[in-house]
């Protein structure tokens, strides 16, 4: 993971959380350590993988785990309801949020973390979408960024200094 430490905007966003149609913001997080990652449910390998690995690192943290939260933000509102979201998001366990929000509320939340993104709807309906992840720590400073999850250890380890205080 890369230090992005005064580089990335802090955790800013309003959305709806799938799992209970209430609208969030970053404030709504404070004193969670907070992994964002924008994607979509009907992804066929990147998005399911990366939320596997992020799984996979959570796991690795024991009751620390309490303390994380992984926000999928879908780019894909036009399929995405709130009801798959929810079904998809606890898919890959309890600390796992599917945010859904306007396309205006997206673009704009993917504008400040510069993440990019398309959806064309003809010949064919494709979504192109940046694979980052982004972490926030307790008081939604971003301090991390990664492109690479295939290291659940390594992702762990930099997810327990950081909630620890670190």
């Amino acid at each position: 993971m890369s230090d992005v430490s005064g580089a990335v905007p802090d955790l800013s966003f309003s959305m709806q959380r799938a799992s209970d149609g209430a609208m969030v913001t970053g404030e709504s997080y404070r004193g969670k350590v907070v992994l964002v990652y924008f994607g979509y449910t009907h992804c066929p390998d990147v998005c399911p993988t990366t939320l596997s690995d992020l799984a996979d690192a959570l796991s690795k943290l024991g009751p620390e785990a309490a303390k994380v939260r992984v926000l999928f933000v879908s780019v894909d509102p036009e399929r995405d309801t709130l009801e798959l979201l929810k079904g998809y998001a606890r898919s890959f366990g309890p600390q796992v949020d599917g945010l859904r929000g306007t396309e205006n509320e997206i673009a704009d939340t993917a504008r400040r973390y510069r993440v990019a993104y398309s959806v064309k709807k003809k010949p064919e309906y494709t979504v192109m979408h940046t694979s980052a992840v982004y972490v926030f720590d307790q008081n939604g400073k971003a301090r991390l960024v990664t492109t690479d999850t295939r290291d659940p250890a390594g992702i762990a380890a930099d997810l327990k200094e950081i909630v620890a205080g670190g």
